[in-house]
């Protein structure tokens, strides 16, 4: 397995995005986005996305000029379009905007429609978790899982987030409504790997743990069943209401890609508005121990709280080096026009 150090691979994306026709500032944070998501080992929003979105610049599907402009003021919510600009530095924006409104409202509501792919959405979370607030968002997508009972698409994989700030390692929950995404099922098959547990289905409707088939039927299986399909709905319909966007039967007609013209919502809040900080790290430090001191069911199997195994995996990627697919890293390498 090849490995990379975090600025050579960042260096390398940017110069890739800069090719592809993004100013400089943006390419910078871009290419940083890309990086610290392989970094924590969300690889297929990482590096694996660099490719695609290049494409999508391409096909104008992107317009990486654009930024977010105000449409609703409401105090502290606020509704903003993101033009089709490209989706991290839109939903950072949003993001920090939740947060600067939390900051003096104690809540913070900001919301995109007609942005794009924002890759990992934990990034976000992370974000408000590090400026100190608890942080909520979500996105609605194309149809790309099927209903519950369906075998064809019809519903968003609609991505959503958590995130509580704590000084020994912020909490973040980032999920997908399916049990795994189409991403981790395109790094387990490049691994020559099985799924933990069954992925979705194959072509006669049987559960299968075998990535490349799911990829294959397009049939992934929503997380808890039935109660993961509802969620994804509901997510579509709230993010499509709180920002006056397309849902997602509009963006599958829009046309543009995976997540064109898609709505997403930031929640920030502010937890010292209503608590002390010694209430704060009472909270959370017992409900840490009682994970930790939890019986585990395999033996010397170990209870992780929310994003901790990200925290030991970028801690690891930055001393060893990012793990890199080698045909994706020569494509990665050729679209930044480096010798491989």
């Amino acid at each position: 397995m090849t490995r990379i150090q975090f600025d050579e691979m960042k260096a390398t994306i940017k110069q890739a995005f800069l090719n592809a026709g993004m100013p400089e500032d943006k390419a910078e944070v871009c290419a940083r986005i890309h990086t610290e998501s392989s970094r924590d080992g969300v690889y297929s929003h990482g590096l694996n996305r660099v490719e695609r979105f290049v494409e999508y610049i391409g096909k104008g599907w992107v317009d990486v000029n654009a930024v977010p402009t105000l449409e609703i003021n409401l105090g502290a919510m606020e509704v903003y379009n993101g033009n089709l600009g490209p989706g991290i530095t839109n939903a950072i924006f949003a993001m920090n905007r939740a947060t600067e409104i939390a900051a003096q409202n104690g809540l913070g509501l900001v919301s995109l429609n007609n942005t794009t792919h924002w890759m990992r959405g934990g990034t976000y979370g992370w974000q408000a978790a590090e400026k100190g607030f608890i942080g909520i968002c979500w996105t609605n997508t194309e149809s790309c899982m099927p209903a519950w009972g369906a075998k064809s698409c019809g519903i968003g994989n609609n991505p959503f987030i958590m995130a509580v700030p704590r000084e020994e390692g912020h909490i973040v929950l980032d999920m997908a409504m399916s049990q795994y995404s189409y991403g981790k099922l395109q790094v387990t098959r490049l691994r020559n790997e099985k799924l933990p547990f069954d992925g979705g289905f194959d072509q006669d409707g049987n559960l299968t743990d075998e990535p490349g088939i799911i990829e294959e039927t397009r049939r992934i299986l929503p997380m808890g069943y039935w109660k993961g399909s509802g969620f994804a709905i509901l997510l579509d319909i709230i993010s499509a209401l709180l920002s006056g966007g397309l849902t997602t039967a509009g963006i599958d007609n829009s046309g543009k890609g995976s997540c064109g013209s898609c709505c997403q919502v930031f929640i920030a809040v502010n937890p010292l508005k209503i608590n002390t900080q010694e209430f704060i790290d009472q909270a959370l430090s017992e409900t840490i121990e009682q994970l930790k001191s939890s019986v585990p069911a395999k033996e010397n199997g170990e209870i992780f709280y929310p994003g901790e195994q990200s925290l030991k995996t970028r801690h690891q990627n930055m001393e060893l080096g990012i793990p890199v697919d080698d045909g994706i890293w020569a494509i990665v390498k050729e679209l930044a026009r480096l010798k491989h």
